[in-house]
């Protein structure tokens, strides 16, 4: 097992009781990656050890843990071998900026789409080349694997997919026009292509998780069928039940 901690109060004091329990070995040498923080942290190890495709077992130090497993000292080693995986695919973005230059990326959570300035943003939208919504006047939209449906997402109002759900979520960012559509669910098998409307009186940002790019004036969204993440939890560990609470946080 190798142990990787955010820099949350009590990680480094969890990290030297894991590690004097259960040895030490770098990422390269492991079976299992075991993420000690909260989702933030998760993404970021997710992102930075893609290549290694490890399973990664989380345990929840930080204050956000929807894919964190309890935080406990004794015992890992069963826990591990006892826990369900689920595998999680992330998004690849394809961005084209103003300069005519391509971009891409890969997002774990969330492809967004954001206005630059005071003005809204005037966005076509096409799935598996049709076109869906003729023009979106809103601060923005974004797509959002299962794994990211619980941030960004619920905050702008989409729904919340299951954990291993083969579905991906197309919502709004505070839209004016349409003023009914609130979004769709996809298939994660669908290709979701924004224009831009008017990219110079009206620009326009692209984020994959954390890597942005300005300027843009398409974006192309679809599921990246080279990487499989893997995570794992324990049995008791009822993703169904954060669901369900998730939706009825106040």
């Amino acid at each position: 097992m190798a142990f990787l901690a955010s820099d949350h109060p009590g990680s480094a004091e969890a990290l030297a009781g894991l590690e004097q329990r259960y040895g030490r070995v770098p990422p390269q040498q492991a079976d299992v990656l075991v993420v000690l923080g909260g989702d933030g942290f998760m993404l970021h190890i997710l992102h930075e050890h893609a290549d290694l495709g490890l399973p990664v077992f989380g345990m929840r130090l930080g204050d956000v843990g929807f894919l964190m497993n309890r935080y406990e000292l004794e015992a890992l080693g069963e826990r591990i071998l006892a826990a369900r995986q689920v595998e999680l695919n992330p998004l690849h973005m394809t961005v084209g900026d103003r300069n005519g230059r391509e971009h891409w990326a890969v997002a774990i959570n969330e492809v967004s789409l954001l206005r630059q300035t005071n003005q809204a943003a005037h966005l076509k939208i096409l799935v598996n080349g049709r076109e869906r919504v003729e023009r979106l006047v809103a601060d923005g939209a974004l797509v959002a694997t299962a794994a990211g449906s619980t941030a960004y997402n619920l905050s702008a109002h989409g729904p919340i997919l299951p954990l291993g759900t083969e579905a991906v979520v197309l919502t709004p960012i505070s839209p004016f026009r349409p003023r009914r559509w609130q979004g769709a669910i996809l298939p994660a098998s669908a290709v979701v292509r924004f224009e831009v409307l008017q990219p110079e009186r009206r620009p326009v940002s692209a984020s994959a998780d954390y890597d942005e790019f300005r300027d843009v004036c398409w974006v192309e969204v679809r599921q990246h069928e080279k990487i499989r993440h893997r995570l794992l939890f324990d049995p008791e560990h009822s993703l169904e039940e954060r669901i369900l609470n998730e939706q009825f946080l106040t």
